[in-house]
C-alpha cells in the first residue's frame, strides 16, 4: 500500500499562513502599519526571528511593505498586486475561483480562434496525441493533468507567448485544489470526448468553430467543478458574466 508524505509544517509556516489568513479577512487591513516586532510577536505567541521570517514571506508575496524606520505595512492587495497572489486568494475562498473559472472562460476561447488560425501542422499532430493521453489517463487525477497540457498545447499554437504565460497563471491559481475540482476527469474517455470538438476545429483550421467549441467546453467543466465545491444544500459561488 503507498504511503503518502505527509509534510511537516514549522512555525514559521503555521504562522505566515495566520498572518495572511489575518490580512486577508481585514483583520489587518489595507494601509495599515503591523503593530511593532515585539508586540506582534508576543500576540501570535512567536519569536521575533519567527515573526521577522514570516514577514519576510509575506513582503515577497506582496502583502506587506516595510520601510526601515516606519514599519510594516498592509498592502492594498486590489491596488498593486499582481497574478501570483490567485493561488493563496483561489484556496481560501470560492468567490475568487468562480473569478478564475470566469476570466479562463474568456481566454480559454479566445485562445481557441487564435491557435486555429496559427497552428501548425506539427501542433496539430501533438493536440491530436495529447488528446488520447486524456482517454487514456489511468484516472481521474491523470487526466485531469493531460488536460491541463491541451490547453497548454492550444496557447502555444497561438504563437503568442503573452497567452502561454496566462495560461499557465490562471492554472497555477487553481491546480493546488486541484483534487476537489476533478468531477470532469472522473472518466477520462468521457473527458476526453468533451474536449475532442476543440482539438477537432483548432486542427482543422476553423477559428469560428474552435471559439464556439472552447466556449461550451469551459462552460460545461465550470459548471462541474465549481459545482462539485457546493457544500448539501448550499449555494453557488457567483461568477458573473458578460
Amino acid at each position: 500500500m503507498p504511503v503518502e508524505i505527509i509534510a511537516r509544517q514549522s512555525v514559521v509556516d503555521v504562522l505566515e499562513h495566520r498572518l495572511r489568513e489575518d490580512i486577508l479577512d481585514g483583520t489587518h487591513g489595507p494601509g495599515e502599519l503591523l503593530p511593532p516586532e515585539r508586540e506582534l510577536a508576543a500576540g501570535y505567541g512567536v519569536t521575533r526571528t519567527t515573526l521577522k521570517h514570516a514577514l519576510s514571506r509575506l513582503e515577497q508575496a506582496g502583502l506587506l511593505s516595510t520601510r526601515h524606520g516606519i514599519g510594516t505595512r498592509v498592502r492594498d492587495f486590489l491596488r498593486v498586486g499582481g497574478a501570483d497572489l490567485l493561488p493563496m486568494l483561489a484556496a481560501r475562498d470560492n468567490g475568487w475561483l468562480a473569478e478564475v473559472f470566469e476570466v479562463r472562460g474568456h481566454i480559454g476561447a479566445l485562445i481557441a480562434r487564435r491557435a486555429a488560425g496559427r497552428r501548425t501542422v506539427r501542433q496539430a499532430r501533438r493536440l491530436a496525441e495529447l488528446l488520447e493521453a486524456v482517454a487514456q489517463a489511468p484516472d481521474g487525477d491523470a487526466a485531469q493533468l493531460a488536460d491541463v497540457e491541451v490547453h497548454r498545447e492550444l496557447a502555444r499554437a497561438t504563437g503568442n507567448r503573452v497567452y502561454l504565460l496566462l495560461t499557465n497563471t490562471l492554472f497555477n491559481a487553481y491546480l493546488p485544489v486541484r483534487a476537489a475540482l476533478r468531477a470532469p476527469f472522473e472518466d477520462p474517455a468521457e473527458a476526453a470526448a468533451r474536449l475532442a470538438p476543440v482539438v477537432r476545429a483548432v486542427a482543422d483550421g476553423l477559428p469560428d468553430e474552435a471559439e464556439a467549441a472552447a466556449t461550451r467546453y469551459l462552460r460545461a467543466t465550470e459548471k462541474i467543478m465549481l459545482g462539485s465545491l457546493l457544500p448539501p444544500g448550499g449555494a453557488r459561488p457567483a461568477a458573473p458574466r458578460a
